[in-house]
This record gives C-alpha cells, structure tokens and sequence, in this order.
C-alpha cells in the first residue's frame, strides 16, 4: 500500500531484478533531496518489515573502496531482505555523511595525512555528519509504514524514525566483518560518532 506523503513525490518506479533477487525499484524526490527505494515483497502483511537507510557511498558501493565498510552493509542488508523475502532498503543520496563527492576526496587526503574522519570534515569547514534522514522517513510513511525493524549501528536514524511517528520495533544490527584498513574508520564512528559497534 503507498500514500499520498506532504513534500514526497514519487517519480518512477520499475522492477528491478538483481542478484540478490527481484526488487521493485522506487525514485523520490523531496525536500530538496533525491532517493531510490528497493523493496521486496508484501512490507504490509506480517511484521514490521527490513528497513535498511543506506547513505550513498560513490568509492565503497562502487569501487569496491576498503577505506569504510559501507558496500558490505549495503550487501548485508540487501542479502538479508532477500533471505527474508520482504523489506525495503532507502538509498539516499548523502555522499560523505552530506559533504559531497569532491569535499569527501578531499577528506581522504587529510586523512592520508593523519586526521580521523571526523577531524578531517571539521578541518574542511563542515559538521563531524550533515546527514538528515527526514527525507526516508516520509518513503517508509509513502509505503504506509507504521513499525519497521531497522538494519542499523546508527543511533541518529532510529531517532528520525520515531520522530516522524514510525516506530522502530527492533534495531537489527548491521555489523561485517572488519577488514584492517577500515579499523581507524569503524573506531571513530564508535567513539566519536556514538554508532553501536563491536570494539575494533
């Protein structure tokens, strides 16, 4: 079931079948933002379904980049939904927790010379995250949406949730494997950005 959301409109959507199974995939825009969503199965029989709210990542999802971990919780997520048969993942398009491509290449530098990743946003002029998620919390209410287990380490994004009224009957952790060139990188969103992980 969808519905008409304030500020939300759906552009297109077509089947999209992918090696993790059949999806049907969904184009927003809204809020000055755009997203897609995948979604698998019935989200409105049942439980509350797999949501998983992925932030792109132009050099992890696509280039296979082992600077962070985001293509294999990408990868979780989406293997977990097809496991499952149903869910939906969001994804948003906030490259470098919102400072963009270039400004996150440029982040990579500092980095290269020694500040964390926190330090080098704030090095460049901008917040440690400028993500906002009010963006997939008005699709999961377009889905009609009321409870969703979230696939998330990230405490900001269960707090979205709940603040646009969808509540989060279960926080499914999404932790991989660490590899060590992404250790320093999985320390600092523990310690200074609060996401809930194993000690690296």
């Amino acid at each position: 079931m969808s519905r008409a959301v304030p500020l939300l409109k759906k552009v297109a959507e077509a089947n999209l079948p992918s090696r993790f199974g059949q999806f049907r995939i969904f184009g927003f825009s809204g809020l000055g933002e755009e997203a897609v969503a995948l979604k698998m199965g019935d989200l409105s029989a049942g439980a509350p379904p797999l949501l998983r709210i992925h932030s792109q990542c132009l050099t992890g999802d696509v280039f296979h980049s082992l600077r962070c971990d985001c293509r294999a919780q990408l990868e979780l997520a989406l293997e977990t939904i097809a496991r499952e048969g149903r869910g939906l993942v969001i994804y948003e398009h906030q490259e470098g927790r919102g400072i963009g491509l270039l400004n996150k290449l440029r982040a990579y530098e500092l980095q290269d010379n020694g500040a964390d990743t926190v330090e080098a946003n704030e090095q460049l002029g901008f917040d440690a995250d400028l993500r906002g998620y009010e963006l997939p919390a008005r699709i999961v209410q377009y889905f009609g949406l009321t409870a969703v287990r979230l696939m998330s380490n990230n405490p900001e994004k269960i707090q979205a949730l709940e603040r646009a009224g969808v509540r989060v009957a279960e926080r499914v952790p999404c932790l991989v494997t660490p590899v060590q060139s992404a250790e320093d990188y999985l320390r600092t969103k523990k310690e200074k950005l609060g996401h809930l992980l194993d000690p690296v």
